[in-house]
């Protein structure tokens, strides 16, 4: 971490700048070659793009109920008990959120009626490069699964040196995903918006990912919706001497953790406060 100390006026704006890439045309166009060569090849695609950046071929695309066991079978006691307590805390904060029917007659005999209705088929994009987003994977499946919808599948990327993290195919089984395919990239949006002989086309696609997964969920939102285009992370946290240092770096971590585009501010009024973050 960086220590800058009482930064004069002039500064502040530089300091604190959001730090978004100018667009790449290059990028633009890679993406726009996956999702085209995605869209007329399906799965014989996935697996051409799975030996060229994930280093392995796939072999089944979608996880098999075996592949799940072994994994789940490898978390840490510790950990499982972890995502099961952030499991509990989501579902009661989403389940509270749950929108009721509005029934209104508005004159005699007339009535309105608002009512929420679940998207039938969601993908959800679950980052596994850098660090495995588990908990990504709980705060989306299990909206998902509280709102009542009928199919949820989730794209995560593999390799035969990077397979699934053990943690995502637990928090996937506990947030109740339906089906999980080991596609990542610009390719697995792809695969979600248009369909393949193994990844049903969804509704809607969710979650978070590098520039090349974001610009492919900005290309396919003429055809599927998407939930925004995400990223880079960002937090400030304001911190005085009651907070406790562990706390703000969690927070701090937990934008970082998405990659080396992101930026984590912690603004407080020692420096021993500063020292103690910096060193949890």
């Amino acid at each position: 971490m960086e220590t800058i100390i009482t930064p004069p006026r002039e500064l502040w704006d530089a300091l604190t700048a959001r730090n978004i890439p100018a667009d790449d045309p290059e990028v633009t166009r890679t993406v726009e070659r996956i999702v085209e060569d995605v869209r007329s090849r399906g799965d014989e695609a996935l697996r051409e793009y799975a030996m060229r950046f994930d280093g392995a071929e796939p072999g089944s695309i979608e996880i098999s109920e075996e592949e799940m066991d072994r994994g789940i079978a490898a978390v840490p006691p510790a950990v499982a008990a972890a995502i099961d307590a952030a499991a509990r805390n989501i579902e009661a904060f989403h389940r509270a959120q749950l929108p009721r029917p509005v029934e209104v007659e508005t004159a005699p005999g007339v009535k309105c009626l608002q009512r929420a209705v679940p998207i039938s088929r969601v993908g959800l994009y679950i980052p596994g490069g850098r660090a495995p987003l588990f908990s990504t994977v709980l705060m989306l499946a299990i909206p998902a699964r509280l709102a009542g919808c009928r199919e949820v599948v989730m794209c995560t990327p593999a390799s035969g040196t990077n397979p699934i993290s053990p943690e995502i195919l637990y928090a996937a089984r506990t947030a109740g995903v339906h089906h999980i395919y080991k596609v990542g990239g610009a390719q697995a949006i792809a695969a979600m918006a248009f369909g393949t002989a193994t990844i049903g086309r969804v509704d809607k696609i969710f979650g978070p990912g590098n520039r090349f997964v974001t610009k492919a969920k900005q290309l396919v939102s003429a055809v599927t919706a998407i939930d925004m285009p995400a990223g880079p992370s960002e937090v400030m946290i304001m911190a005085d001497g009651s907070a406790c240092p562990a706390f703000v770096a969690a927070d701090m971590l937990s934008q970082a953790e998405h990659g080396p585009d992101s930026q984590a501010i912690a603004l407080c009024d020692s420096m021993d406060l500063a020292a103690k973050i910096a060193s949890e």
